[in-house]
């Protein structure tokens, strides 16, 4: 009987906790520093405002001076998520976000051009591409046409974490990211 109260206590109690912490605001996904300067906003006195910006202002530049934030442009972002083509990041998720905070298009495929190609001790294709990624073959598939320097590639992704890998347009071949 004594368990079962405890129990029933303990369950209560949990229930609370749960209830009270989905109404509470979840934090922004936003930097510190940028978030302060963003609160400015909310300042009333024309002259208060202007200081609360000028601090703010100062102790962004700081941080990024220091290397505790980092600011990107959509163009930094897109060629990074590019050059991560074929890694599982998570760490990248943070480079998702759209204008106005929706989920950024998702990238599918890129187009690239070998720096090199050739055969394994598998005869396995392992193609370089000129932004220093490596893929490797990992079917049987022939090529038509061998893969060579300056061949133009479209990699993209299959089911379950694959990806095909056209070669000069010629019949797909699947592949893993090494590098």
């Amino acid at each position: 009987m004594r368990l079962r109260a405890i129990g029933l206590s303990l369950t209560t109690a949990l229930m609370v906790c749960a209830s009270q912490a989905s109404t509470q605001p979840k934090a922004r996904d936003r930097a510190v520093s940028v978030q302060k300067l963003m609160d400015c906003r909310t300042v009333t006195d024309s002259a208060a405002r202007l200081a609360c910006y000028d601090t703010a202002a100062a102790a962004l530049d700081v941080a990024e001076a220091k290397g505790e934030i980092v600011v990107v442009e959509k163009e930094q972002i897109k060629a990074v998520r590019k050059q991560a083509f074929g890694f599982s990041l998570p760490s990248l998720s943070l480079f998702d976000r759209g204008d106005k905070g929706e989920a950024a298009e998702p990238l599918d495929r890129i187009t690239a051009t070998l720096s090199g190609a050739y055969r394994n001790g598998s005869g396995k294709w392992v193609m370089e591409l000129a932004d220093g990624a490596v893929w490797v073959q990992t079917d049987t598939e022939v090529l038509s046409r061998d893969a060579k320097k300056g061949s133009t590639v479209e990699i993209r992704k299959a089911s379950m974490g694959s990806f095909f890998i056209n070669v000069d347009k010629q019949r797909a071949i699947r592949a893993t990211r090494s590098k």
